[in-house]
Formats: C-alpha cells, sequence, structure tokens
C-alpha cells in the first residue's frame, strides 16, 4: 500500500548517538522526512511524551532505559504510538515477548529494509486510526446536526423499518395530530392511510426498490379521523445504524398555517433563529429602496467574533452553536425591536439598523462591545469569553448597490486587528485611497512609456559550492519626487488596472538585455524573475519567451521563473500548463514563499520546479530550537524531493550554523548583501 511520503515524528531508544543517526538515516535515504528525538532517561521520555510522536524505535537494551519500561510508559498514557523493538537474534521466543509487552513487532538488529517495510506498515495503520478517529468525531457532530435539521423541518419526516415507525419528527406528530411520539414507535405506518388508498400503499411497499427515489399519492388519516391528500416520498436511509426507508410527506391541502411555517423556516438559520444570509440580503435591498427613494437612511453593522477558529477548536461544533444562540439572544436584547438582525456568515453577524445613519450608531454599538465583552458564555458548563469587531456602514440616497454597502462594512470589520473595536466607513478614505491608486496607475504607465522602473540584484549564495553566481530581480518604481514607491503598493495598483503583465515583461526583457551583456564578460550568471498571476495565466507568454530568449542568443536554463506558493494553489492549473512549458524551454522554475499552505508539498505532484525558497517566516528568531527544528524538517522534506533550497531574509551571521546543519542549498538577505543596482557581489569571497 503506498503511503504518503510526509514528515515523520520518530522517538529513538538506543544509547548509540551513531546508531540512533544511522537509523534515522535509513528513513531518509528511503525518502521519508524525520523530526527525531532520542530518549536519554525516563524522565526525558515524560517530557517528550507531552508532543505527538508517530513510531518509537527501541534497542533491544538500554542502559538508561529498559525498552519494557518505555513501552509500559507509552501504554499508561494511553498515548497511540506504534513501537518496533529491535532484538539481538533472530530468536522466535525473543520475538514473541516484545509482542506480549506491546509492541507491535520485533525485528532482528541490522535488517535494514524489513525495518523500513515495517515501519512504513505501522505509520498507515497510524494514519488509518487517526484518520478513524476523526472521522468518527465528525459523524457524531454530523448525526446532531442531522438530528437538529430534522426536529426543526417543516416537512414531516418519518422513518420506516418492516412498515414500522421507528422515527418521526415534530412536523410529522402535528400532521397526523399526534402529541406525542412515543404514540407512533412501533405503530404500522399503514394505520395512517385510509382504508381505501392501503392496498395500493402495500403493494408500494412490496416493490419499493432501496436502491432510489419515489413518490406516491394518497389518503392519510389523522388521530382525530380527519383525512388530507399527500404526497409521499421514499428514500433510503440509516437510522441509528439501521437500514431503513426515510419517508417526506407534503400535504397537498391548501395548508395556510403550513406554507407560512414553510417561509418563515426558509428566512431562518437554523442554529441562532435570526434571519439567514438569503434573506437578510433581501432586507437590504429594500432598504436600499426606501433609501433613495424615501430618503429614509439606514445603517448596516457587520459584527464578526473575534477570535472564533481558536474558539471552535477549544469547545467542539457543538459548543460553539451553543455559544452563538445564547450571542443571538444578547444581540435580540439588546438592539430595538425594529432592528434586523441575521446570521451572516460562521463567525458573522449582521444588524440592519433602519433610520439611523453610521455616526448615530456609535453609542449603542460601543455598549455592545462593552456587553459582550463582560459576558460569560457557558458552554457546557465550561466559562467562555470573546469580543467582537464591528464594521459600519449607511445606506443612503447614492447607494446603488447594497452589496456595495456590505462589502464597506466588511472592510472596516477586517481593519479591526485587534477587535473590540466598532470602525465607521469613512466616504473620504475610499476617494483618498482611489485617488492614490490612480497616481500609482499613472506613474506605472509612465514608467512603461518611459522605460524608467529600476532593476535591482540581489545575490542568491550557495552553502555547497555551486560555481553559477545567482541574482534575484526585483523592480522598484520612483516618484516623481525621487522617493521609492512600495513595491506591494504600485504593483497591486498596477494589477486592478491590467498593467501586471506589461510589467512583467519589461521586467523579462530588460533582464535578458542585462544578463546577456553580463554574461559576455565571462560571468556563469543566472537570474531569478517573477511572475505575476496575470502571466501565470498568459497564454501567449510562453511563444513570446522563446523568441525573445533566440534573439538574445542566451541559453534558457540561465533564467529562473519564480512563481509564489499562494499563486501557484490558486491557479494550479495554468501554473502546471506554465512551468511544463517552461521545461520544455529548458527554463529553470523556483516556487517561493514556499510552506505556508495546509500541505504545501501537493503542489509538487503538478508543478515541475527546481527551487523552492521557503517562506521568511521560517526564518525568524531561529535562535529557539523549536523553530530550528521546524526549518529543518521542511528543509529534509524538501531534499527528499531532490529540490533546491532558498532560504531568504539571512539577517545575521548566528544562524549560518544552523542553516549549514540543515543541508540549505542556497541563502540570501541583508547580512549577505543588500539589492543593488549592478551584479557585482564577489561569490569567491567565501570560498577557501
Amino acid at each position: 500500500m503506498a503511503i504518503e511520503k510526509k514528515t515523520i515524528r520518530l522517538l529513538i531508544l538506543e544509547d548509540s548517538q551513531n546508531e540512533a543517526e544511522r537509523l534515522v538515516s535509513l528513513f531518509r535515504n528511503a525518502g521519508r522526512a524525520t523530526r527525531v528525538h532520542r530518549i536519554t532517561s525516563s524522565d526525558n521520555l515524560a517530557e517528550a511524551l507531552q508532543q505527538s510522536w508517530d513510531l518509537l524505535i527501541t534497542a533491544p537494551t538500554s542502559e538508561h532505559l529498559e525498552p519494557s519500561e518505555a513501552i509500559t510508559a507509552i501504554r499508561r498514557q494511553a498515548k497511540d504510538i506504534p513501537i518496533i523493538l529491535l532484538v539481538a537474534g533472530n530468536d522466535s521466543e525473543d520475538i514473541t515477548e516484545a509482542l506480549q509487552l506491546g509492541a507491535q513487532d520485533a525485528i532482528p538488529q541490522g535488517e535494514d529494509e524489513r525495518l523500513i517495510l515495517v515501519a512504513n506498515r505501522e505509520l498507515a495503520n497510524l494514519e488509518e486510526r487517526r484518520a478513524r478517529r476523526v472521522a468518527e468525531v465528525a459523524l457524531r457532530e454530523a448525526e446532531k446536526r442531522c438530528q437538529l435539521l430534522l426536529e426543526s423541518s417543516v416537512d414531516a419526516i418519518t422513518y420506516v423499518h418492516d412498515g414500522m415507525h421507528i422515527y418521526a419528527n415534530r412536523a410529522y406528530l402535528q400532521l397526523f395530530a399526534y402529541e406525542d411520539a412515543d404514540e407512533l414507535e412501533g405503530m404500522p405506518m399503514i394505520d395512517l392511510i385510509a382504508a381505501q388508498d392501503q392496498g395500493a400503499f402495500k403493494d408500494f411497499l412490496k416493490n419499493y426498490s432501496s436502491d432510489g427515489n419515489a413518490e406516491l399519492a394518497c389518503t392519510g388519516i389523522k388521530a382525530n379521523g380527519k383525512s388530507f391528500q399527500a404526497r409521499m416520498s421514499f428514500s433510503p436511509a440509516t437510522y441509528d445504524g439501521e437500514p431503513c426507508i426515510q419517508v417526506v410527506i407534503r400535504a397537498e391541502s391548501g395548508n395556510a398555517e403550513l406554507e407560512e411555517k414553510l417561509r418563515e423556516i426558509s428566512s431562518q438559520d437554523l442554529v441562532t433563529g435570526l434571519f439567514n444570509r438569503t434573506h437578510f440580503l433581501g432586507l437590504m435591498d429594500a432598504a436600499a429602496e426606501r433609501a433613495v427613494n424615501a430618503g429614509v437612511p439606514s445603517s448596516l453593522a457587520y459584527i464578526r467574533i473575534d477570535r472564533y477558529t481558536a474558539m471552535v477548536a477549544e469547545v467542539g461544533l457543538a459548543g460553539i452553536d451553543l455559544l452563538l444562540t445564547d450571542l443571538a439572544n444578547l444581540l435580540r436584547h439588546h438592539f430595538a425591536a425594529d432592528a434586523q438582525l441575521a446570521r451572516f456568515a460562521d463567525d458573522v453577524f449582521s444588524v440592519l439598523l433602519p433610520g439611523l445613519a453610521p455616526e448615530q450608531t456609535q453609542e449603542q454599538l460601543g455598549s455592545l462591545l462593552k456587553k459582550v465583552e463582560g459576558h460569560l458564555f457557558d458552554v457546557n458548563g465550561r466559562t467562555v469569553q470573546t469580543t467582537l469587531s464591528i464594521g459600519v456602514a449607511g445606506l443612503n440616497e447614492k447607494t446603488a448597490r447594497p452589496q456595495d454597502v456590505v462589502d464597506r462594512a466588511h472592510r472596516c470589520a477586517d481593519e479591526l486587528g485587534d477587535g473590540n473595536a466598532v470602525k465607521l466607513y469613512n466616504p473620504a478614505d475610499e476617494l483618498a485611497a482611489a485617488a492614490s491608486r490612480g497616481s500609482l496607475v499613472a506613474m506605472v504607465q509612465q514608467a512603461l512609456e518611459n522605460n524608467s522602473f529600476r532593476l535591482l540584484f540581489q545575490p542568491v549564495i550557495s552553502l555547497r559550492g555551486d560555481s553559477d553566481e545567482h541574482y534575484e530581480v526585483l523592480l522598484r518604481l520612483l516618484s516623481p519626487q525621487g522617493e521609492e514607491v512600495p513595491p506591494a503598493e504600485f504593483l497591486a495598483a498596477a494589477k486592478d488596472a491590467g498593467l501586471a503583465e506589461k510589467i512583467d515583461r519589461w521586467v523579462i526583457l530588460n533582464s535578458i538585455k542585462l544578463l546577456a551583456e553580463h554574461r559576455s564578460k565571462g560571468h556563469s550568471t543566472r537570474l531569478f524573475v517573477h511572475l505575476s498571476t496575470s502571466s501565470l495565466q498568459d497564454q501567449t507568454l510562453l511563444p513570446w519567451l522563446s523568441v525573445a530568449l533566440k534573439a538574445a542568443r542566451l541559453p534558457s536554463d540561465t533564467l529562473v521563473f519564480q512563481i509564489s506558493e499562494p499563486d501557484a494553489i490558486a491557479y494550479l492549473k495554468q501554473a502546471k500548463a506554465l512551468t511544463q512549458g517552461l521545461a520544455e524551454l529548458h527554463c529553470k522554475v523556483a516556487l517561493g514563499q514556499f510552506g505556508c499552505a495546509l500541505n504545501p508539498f501537493n503542489t509538487f505532484k503538478y508543478l515541475n520546479v527546481d527551487f523552492v525558497k521557503v517562506d521568511g517566516s521560517f526564518t525568524q528568531d531561529l535562535s529557539q530550537a523549536e523553530n530550528q527544528e521546524a526549518l529543518k524538517t521542511l528543509l529534509a522534506s524538501l531534499h527528499a524531493q531532490a529540490k533546491l533550497t532558498i532560504v531568504p531574509f539571512v539577517e545575521s551571521a548566528s544562524v549560518l550554523a544552523t542553516l549549514w546543519q540543515a543541508g540549505v542549498n542556497y541563502i540570501q538577505g541583508h547580512y549577505l548583501q543588500g539589492p543593488s543596482q549592478s551584479m557585482d557581489y564577489d561569490f569567491s569571497a567565501g570560498d577557501e
């Protein structure tokens, strides 16, 4: 069975450091990146068990801790860690004894190939167990939510096994005029069908296939003897683990009360009872119409719960539903009766306040902040506290699209980084931002027309004796006052204006020109050139690039095109086609900002990548062992896939030893040399 080659966390009980390192090498040579801890005492093991581990390999004996004691300690803490015990010989009694101790397997020392095979098997089994536990939790949560949906459904729903009721929701009981579900339990469903239709009902059930859905129209009989026309929909289901038939009944008679209930339920959020997003957006449309036609203003408060993701992790989905219900009740009591409240998203409530301009909402929203901050939410006996981030935008006679108001309030809430605050949308801010964007676009257009962008070059230095010279190409723009414009700002404005593709081609052309000139002086140089999302999606880039390289008579592999990991994931299909095309042109490809995706290595299944530049966050505070280990693990995984690695933001000499030990191929940073207008770094300075 093929298993995913992910980083494994390995415990080793072995007195010999050399032998422990040899075992680690076995895994790495087998393509398994590892994070390893060697156990040196019982206290050391107890400390290590505070973390999560995937596998324990133990020598036959140890002066520091007997294998049996280590196994007992793991079992005592109920840790799911597979254990492989190495034995001195191939004695069946020793192997049997190891299995009796609780080891998953026992292997004679020196049988390295067998050890890797057994380890892979146990790691695969471990992943299966973990996945099963996650699935069981998810199933329980799904069952709870399904039960909630059944109870709150406006449709009459029952589950039938061998013709007998085993469950009926409240709507079903009301439809047939029963007070309690116990009255129906064990009752044949045919007893609720009019006598003239019972024969047809029996025949239908006999011929019903559990493979699909079917419908039957018949007459139902209520507990009080009244009859009604009903349409029954049958579908296969399971209830309490037993196969059964789900029956959904929709009354065909004109039931105004039922129809009204249906409309009410369809507009509600099931968890909080407030309006749902769809209905609220309809209310926004009506408010916008009143604002434009009658001059009646309204304000939208976009209320986001702070720390929502962390709270879900703390209290679980069922717990967060309790908190949301409590918070919804608090909001109901806080706002006036004419305020319209909704649950707008998982962690967002929205309130439409009619007749109020945004400035008039500050007092009551400020009061709400204090009320929520001081409120103790009770979640299954556990106290939870939270705060809110509130963005406010107004609907007035200038409101053409209600969605614009939502977007403005949303942006205001997002800008409250620390939370527990209110921010009102200020139209002047948007005008200033628009003017700034317009000014930036004008500067970009002028730079393209006048060829006045500036290229800088920062060396990418090999730690492994690569004789080639490498530079990253960086783009700079000067304002009319001669000040450098932050790249993030002018590149974002250029992208919005549709100029990113033109900028990329300008950079590529000028890089090729300068590189050809530099190599003509005897240098063996490569350049890393960034590509934007616009170029990722540009199908004409490859043929254009082929012509440009031939015209410059430049070897294709002297250019390394760098794509950021977020862009590659967002446009994976286009990135795959582009990297394949670049490979056909013999150009190199680098993946930048690597390691921050949920599954970063998944990208390599689709992209042909030569260099990988890890995200700058991995080089922050490398004085901490934990951060060093995280970087080393990431690099080991990359090297196992034969990727050339680059670590950026090297700002001090102290991190060089760590990076050397981690096997980094290339480093880059201001400690070595910042960006310069010329390719003048002395790559031979570090050679001895």
